[in-house]
């Protein structure tokens, strides 16, 4: 997301999961506005007080804060959810359902919490000679340590039992389907395609291949190889989040039906017809200068092509159900209105310059990273640097009214103007802080650290050796030094 005070074009949005929660216009258990006492609202379900505390439900997990910051609890009698357009993968890809045996083998390999590897090792070695009980343990052993290893969020490990797993029974479906759903959630989505033709040919009318084709496909932008997977996953076993992702597949593609298609290394472009082509190539042109530029700042490359699209104003406002005065969004894809331009203008150039990056953070975090480090680093990848805005930061923090990081963990968007552009601010000054001490290399481990940690918080005291508080002091010292009054 990008506030409009920093240039005049207007604001670019990213919908992820821990930015918007909730896809579509769906239903909560109770969609409650936390109010909290600095200004900011958090829009949540399952908010409960107790023991000086206020809970609530995240899509990452329950959240507790202090009661003694907290406003009031605005109830919301609809249970209605703030709509939003997240990425097929926001809608929680659920594991398949034919999920391979090993639950004997998971007790011997495991251990206070931790992967035996040479009792793993051992069953391997005994399933080279060629015995079925022997390779049965060991497929059971390999395969119960990849889904370990992806609940500690050790996704390329978790890829490798699972492609170990499988090589040792390779006509086994459900291990089939384990490494594609590892590749799918490690954004290698062509070669989960391949993997999917393999169990296809052994299960036609399997719902579990029809459904991750369809993610796969989708986030590969084959919008009508997408649809119709899902459409056959529906007819064989209907799944909540599969119909979600549906509709959201079909409106796309119906939106885009005529759209003109370009191509170049690192991006895919879709375009209205009456965009100018010249810009579409300039666009494109852009895009792969910031990639590269991208790339080595965050130490990433993404494995696939990034899907961009280019709207009229009206056709981008019905496809991403975004209020009007966002201009830009990116839920996987990134989403341009671009009526009436005809070149890239200064302010698009930063719109896909810190819509880009939100692309290789979530990609590079897997959806795991919140919103202050995507806007903070988002901003900072853009150029946008504090300035004049430290004055009011130093202030607020004087007087003990410096944003909580936990609660800028969720949406800005409930926010009034005033706070959310406070909490532009701060997300921005905490990344611009951290990368003056110890440059970009400091960033790159707290993002990895955020693949891997229960939380953000323990992410920086893992990478940063700082915790929240730590790191709004460190943030406020920095901010003395680099911007004095």
């Amino acid at each position: 997301m990008r506030r409009a005070p920093y240039f005049g074009w207007g604001i670019a949005v990213c919908l992820l999961t821990a930015c918007l929660g909730a896809p579509g216009l769906v239903r909560a258990a109770l969609a409650d506005t936390i109010i909290l006492k600095n200004g900011s609202h958090i829009v949540a379900a399952g908010v409960t007080r107790e023991n000086g505390m206020v809970s609530f439900e995240t899509s990452t997990g329950r959240l507790s804060l202090p009661e003694s910051i907290v406003e009031r609890i605005q109830k919301d009698s609809t249970g209605l959810a703030a709509p939003s357009n997240p990425r097929a993968t926001d809608l929680k890809i659920a594991p398949p359902h034919e999920e391979p045996a090993g639950g004997e083998e998971a007790a011997l390999i495991v251990r206070d919490g931790a992967l035996d590897r040479d009792a793993l090792a051992s069953l391997d070695a005994a399933a080279s000679g060629g015995r079925a009980d022997a390779v049965a343990r060991a497929v059971g052993a390999e395969s119960a340590a990849g889904r370990f290893e992806f609940e500690s969020g050790n996704l390329e490990e978790a890829l490798a039992h699972a492609q170990r797993a499988a090589s040792l029974a390779p006509s086994q479906v459900s291990l089939l389907l384990e490494v594609a759903y590892f590749n799918i959630m490690r954004s290698e989505n062509t070669a989960a395609l391949d993997t999917l033709e393999r169990a296809r040919s052994l299960a036609p009318d399997s719902p579990d291949v029809a459904k991750l084709a369809g993610w796969a496909e989708y986030n590969l932008n084959h919008l009508p190889e997408a649809v119709a997977d899902w459409k056959r996953a529906q007819q064989l076993r209907p799944e909540a989040g599969v119909g979600q992702a549906l509709e959201k597949a079909e409106r796309d593609l119906e939106i885009e039906a005529n759209f003109r298609e370009g191509r170049s290394a690192h991006f895919d472009l879709r375009y209205y017809g009456g965009a100018a082509p010249g810009l579409a190539h300039d666009i494109l042109q852009m895009l792969e200068e910031d990639f590269q530029s991208t790339a080595t700042l965050l130490d990433y490359s993404p494995p696939e092509p990034i899907a961009v699209v280019l709207y009229t104003n009206e056709a981008f406002i019905d496809v991403t159900r975004a209020p009007k005065w966002v201009n830009g969004l990116n839920d996987g894809r990134i989403r341009l209105p671009v009526q009436g331009l005809d070149s890239v203008t200064p302010e698009l150039a930063h719109v896909l310059k810190h819509e880009l990056a939100h692309s290789f953070i979530s990609l590079k975090t897997r959806d795991r990273s919140p919103v202050w480090v995507q806007e903070g680093i988002a901003q900072w990848v853009e150029g946008v640097r504090v300035g004049s805005q430290a004055a009011l930061l130093l202030a607020m923090y004087d007087r003990h009214e410096d944003p909580s990081l936990s609660v800028l963990e969720e949406s800005f968007l409930g926010a009034s103007s005033d706070t959310a552009e406070v909490d532009y601010a701060w997300s921005l000054a905490v990344v611009e802080a951290v990368i003056a001490s110890g440059g970009p290399g400091d960033i790159n481990r707290f993002l990895d650290a955020i693949t891997t940690e229960h939380s953000t918080e323990a992410a920086a005291e893992k990478a940063l050796r700082m915790n929240y508080a730590d790191l709004n002091r460190f943030t406020a010292e920095y901010l003395r030094r680099a911007y004095p009054q």
